[in-house]
Formats: C-alpha cells, sequence, structure tokens
C-alpha cells in the first residue's frame, strides 16, 4: 500500500493540536513552540503533495479509499485536483504565520482580570481547524466533506469567543458581551446552512444510493442517473445555501464582520484567508459538478447576487472607522469577485476565480497581520485614532501600504491577476455585470488608500508617537507574504498550470464553453 499521503497532511495537524492542548499550563511558550512545529512539518507535506501532483494527469489524484459505513455506502475517499491543491497550499502555508502572529495573544490578561486564557487550548484549536479545513480541500465522499464542513465550526467558536482582541474601547465586561454575540451568531448562521445542506445530502443519497462524488457525476456524465429537474434543483439550493453562507455571499454575510471584529487579527485572518474559502472551494466541486443542469438554472441570480456583494461590501468598507470591520467588508467585496467567476461558466473567470482564493488569502493575511501588529501596539481598533505613523514606524508603514495596494488589486501584486480574469471572463458572457462588477475596483481604491491616508500620513498624533518600529518576528510574518504578493503578480504561471487542467474538466461537467469573440463586431 503507498504511503496515505493525503491522510498524513490532514491528520498531523490533528495530532499536534491534541500534543499541543496535553502541554502542561504552566510551559505555555513550549505549547507555542510545539503548534509551530506541527504547523512547519504539516506545510512540508503540502508541498510534497504539491510536486506530487500532476496538472496533466489524472483528474483526481494520490486518491485514497477506505469502506467506512457500508451499509449506508459511506467510504473513506480522499483525492484532489488542482484547484484543492492550490488550497491546501494556501492553508498550510498560512497557519504558521498565524501562530507566529498570534504569539502573545493568549498570554494571560492583566493580574485581576477575571478572564482566563488558556494558552495551549488557543493554538491547539488552531491547528484543529487547519485539520479540518485540509481534509474539506480532499475528501471526495460527499458525507465525509459534510461532517469536516461542520465540524470546524466547533474550534472557531471558541476562537471568536474566547480569544478576543484585547483592543477594545467600552471595557472588558462589554467585550466579553460583544465576542459572544459574534460567536453566536458566527455559528447560528453557519449551523443553519449545514442543517438544510445535510437535508440536501440526504436526498442525494436517496436518489443515487452512495455518497462518492466521482460515483454519482460519472453516473450523471453517461445518463446512468437521471435526477428529475426539480429534485437537482432543491438539491442544488440545499447544498448552494451553505456554501454562500460559509463564503459569505450577500444577504447571508451580516455574521462575518461580528466575528472579524471580535476576534484577533490571526483568527480573524483565519476566519476570511481560510475557514471562509471552503465555501467558495465546494461551489465548484459540489455544486457544479454534481448539479450542473441546476447550476446554469441558477446562474443568473447568483450573478446578481455576487454583483451586489461586491458593490455593497465595497461601500460599507468606504464608510467603516474601525479598521477590522473595513477589512471584513472588504473581505465580503472579494468573495463577490470570487463567486462571480465561478459561476461566469468561463475559464478565464473560474480560473480567475480560483487564482482569487489564493490571492485573496495572502494580501488579506498581509493587512490584517500587519493592522494587528499596529492595533496592539496603540490598543484601538478606531482609525481615527491614529495619524503619522509611518514617520515614526516606517516599515510598519511600508507593509501596511503593500497589503492595501493588494487589497485594491494594484498591478503587479497578485489579486491584480485574479481579478482581471475574473472580469474577463465575466465581460465575455455578462457584459452587464462586468460593466457594474467593474464599480468594485474604484471602490476598493477609495477605502484602501483612504485608510492609509488617515492611519499612516499627517501631523503623528501623541499617542503614536513612541510607536515601535516591526520587530523581527513581526517581520518573519509578514516578509514572506509580501515577497510572494510580488512573484505571484509578476509570474502566476506556476499557479495557473496547476489550476487550468481543473477549471476545463469543471466547466466540461456543465457542458460549457468559451464564447467565441465577436469578430464583427471588433471591427
Amino acid at each position: 500500500m503507498s504511503f496515505p499521503l493525503l491522510t498524513a497532511t490532514a491528520v498531523l495537524p490533528a495530532v499536534g493540536a491534541i500534543a499541543t492542548a496535553a502541554v502542561p499550563a504552566a510551559r505555555r511558550n513550549a505549547a507555542k513552540a510545539l503548534a509551530l512545529l506541527f504547523s512547519l512539518a504539516t506545510l512540508v507535506l503540502a508541498i510534497v503533495v504539491l510536486v506530487r501532483f500532476d496538472p496533466d494527469g489524472d483528474r483526481y489524484q494520490l486518491t485514497e479509499s477506505h469502506s467506512w459505513i457500508a451499509d449506508f455506502g459511506v467510504r473513506y475517499e480522499l483525492g484532489v485536483d488542482g484547484i484543492a491543491v492550490a488550497l491546501i497550499a494556501l492553508t498550510a502555508l498560512l497557519i504558521p504565520f498565524i501562530i507566529l502572529a498570534g504569539w502573545h495573544d493568549a498570554d494571560p490578561l492583566e493580574t485581576g482580570s477575571k478572564r482566563w486564557r488558556p494558552t495551549q487550548g488557543f493554538f491547539a484549536l488552531i491547528l484543529a481547524v487547519e485539520a479540518m479545513v485540509i481534509i474539506s480541500f480532499e475528501a471526495t465522499d460527499v458525507f465525509l466533506f459534510y461532517i469536516f464542513f461542520e465540524a470546524m465550526l466547533i474550534p472557531m467558536y471558541f476562537l471568536i469567543g474566547g480569544f478576543g482582541d484585547r483592543a477594545h474601547a467600552h471595557g472588558e465586561e462589554t467585550a466579553s458581551t460583544q465576542r459572544s454575540y459574534a460567536a453566536v451568531k458566527f455559528l447560528l448562521y453557519n449551523l443553519a446552512g449545514g442543517l438544510i445542506m445535510l437535508a440536501a445530502v440526504i436526498g442525494l443519497y436517496v436518489v443515487a444510493g452512495n455518497f462518492s462524488l466521482t460515483e454519482i457525476a460519472e453516473a450523471r456524465a453517461n445518463g446512468t442517473l437521471d435526477m428529475a429537474t426539480s429534485t437537482e434543483r432543491w438539491l442544488f439550493l440545499g447544498f448552494f445555501f451553505a456554501f454562500a453562507v460559509k463564503a459569505p455571499l450577500w444577504p447571508l454575510h451580516t455574521w462575518l464582520p461580528n466575528a472579524m471584529g471580535e476576534s484577533t487579527a490571526p483568527v480573524a485572518v483565519l476566519i476570511t484567508a481560510v475557514v471562509d474559502k471552503v465555501g467558495t472551494f465546494a461551489m465548484l466541486r459540489f455544486c457544479l459538478q454534481l448539479f450542473p443542469e441546476a447550476s446554469k438554472w441558477a446562474t443568473p441570480v447568483v450573478l446578481v447576487l455576487a454583483v451586489i456583494s461586491i458593490i455593497y461590501g465595497a461601500l460599507l468598507a468606504v464608510g467603516q472607522r474601525d479598521i477590522k470591520r473595513l477589512v471584513a467588508y472588504a473581505s465580503i467585496s472579494h468573495f463577490g469577485f470570487i463567486v462571480l467567476g465561478i459561476f461566469a461558466m468561463t475559464s478565464q473567470g473560474q480560473s480567475g476565480a480560483t487564482l482569487y482564493m489564493v490571492n485573496h488569502g495572502i494580501s488579506t493575511a498581509a493587512l490584517m497581520l500587519v493592522a494587528g501588529f499596529l492595533i496592539s501596539r496603540r490598543g484601538s481598533r478606531l482609525i481615527a485614532d491614529y495619524g503619522g505613523v509611518q514617520k515614526v514606524a516606517p516599515v510598519l508603514a511600508g507593509t501596511f501600504l503593500i497589503g492595501s495596494l493588494a487589497t485594491l488589486s494594484l498591478p503587479g501584486l497578485a489579486p491584480f491577476v485574479s481579478e482581471f480574469l475574473v472580469l474577463v471572463g465575466t465581460f465575455s458572457r455578462y457584459p452587464a455585470l462586468g460593466i457594474v462588477a467593474t464599480a468594485g475596483i474604484v471602490l476598493a481604491a477609495l477605502y484602501s488608500l483612504v485608510l492609509y491616508q488617515r492611519t499612516m500620513t499627517g501631523p503623528v498624533r501623541p499617542a503614536v508617537a513612541k510607536m515601535p518600529d516591526l520587530r523581527a518576528r513581526e517581520l518573519v510574518v509578514v516578509t514572506p507574504l509580501i515577497v510572494l504578493l510580488v512573484f505571484l503578480g509578476v509570474y502566476p504561471k506556476p499557479l495557473t498550470e496547476i489550476v487550468d487542467p481543473a477549471v476545463k474538466q469543471t466547466l466540461s461537467d456543465v457542458h460549457k464553453k468559451d464564447p467565441r469573440p465577436d469578430v464583427e463586431a471588433a471591427k
């Protein structure tokens, strides 16, 4: 039997979570180091998966299949395509930086505080989320995917509710109440989506007789499994609703600003750069592959919701006074671009959407983590409490600027390539929606540059006059992310070569081809 590489990639962070949680309470630094070690080991395995994956080979590679619950047709089936490989690499890459950035976020609070912060638990929960996200990207059994799609909510609930930001203007008691509200709202929204999806998963089993993604998709393709039109549409809606909540897509987005605003900066990155990607990934893997006709039927409505997300999120980001909530609303706008690219049903759009998932993860991590370093120094999330930071902490201001420019998709930085492909793919089939979506680019420039101008430029405020610049640990976190933003912005070919074959197969699933250019109109 060959080495179960995919299983090892998911199990290693789970073992790390258990080991970290078992470290004695008095040895907090040992727990941090152990968590970091396991995250780096997981990154090594993810790189091995990336190297062993052949973009020109079979659709699903490194596959594993074992009987699990035989009476119900449930199997332990894993396999990765180019899209999954890219997102596994993103997840494994970001977790070590999240751990390093949150090195002191779970340290004991001041003497006399009523809150106890279990340091080991904080880092163990991060590793547990990593394990569940990775196996969600690997699962090719629908029931197996559903279990971990839902299970990841539990550690995220405790990370949001138990380890909130210390920079709160209204005192510890109010902060605790708001953290609890944000955590419960996150859980209820996602549980509601998951329960609806569970009904659809059961319905799929009734129709297909098993949960295997590959078997069901093959049966759909060769005509041996014929779903009634109404049945397929209801099942699609059940799956899509859960994924739209996780994504998040307007109007199911309202949990995200609360969750990101009340979390520490590393946990906010974990939410939007890692966990939320499971929703958009699942739209590509499950909605389009299992329900191709229903996906085409729902496309006009989904595209309109995506465009609303783009404009709505950007407009609310412009009006934000809280740094982290601004990044949260900007992420809602960016996820609108991702969904727009997926359902434009063109190779450029879907390639752009996949690249956007990766590049958004890197750019949001860079911006949010630097923002977290800034907030921890000043003790405030309010934009109005800053000014003149670039004069006292130029390296911090410079990295913040690069993160802001990546957020507005400046040419030369990685998100530009993704956004360009999404818009090109959308224009070729839905020009009117493409034109409206372009307004999101203008608004992104507005909220990103205004954020930088209000926090970093102008007179030096007394509260930031003695602000220290980035320290060595913080530079280790930020520098690789900035290097990646520049590298993938200038040379995205290594990533496009991995995802393009998978995108073409996805388009084939829904029986779509790229529209031919109108040569006569061009003349």
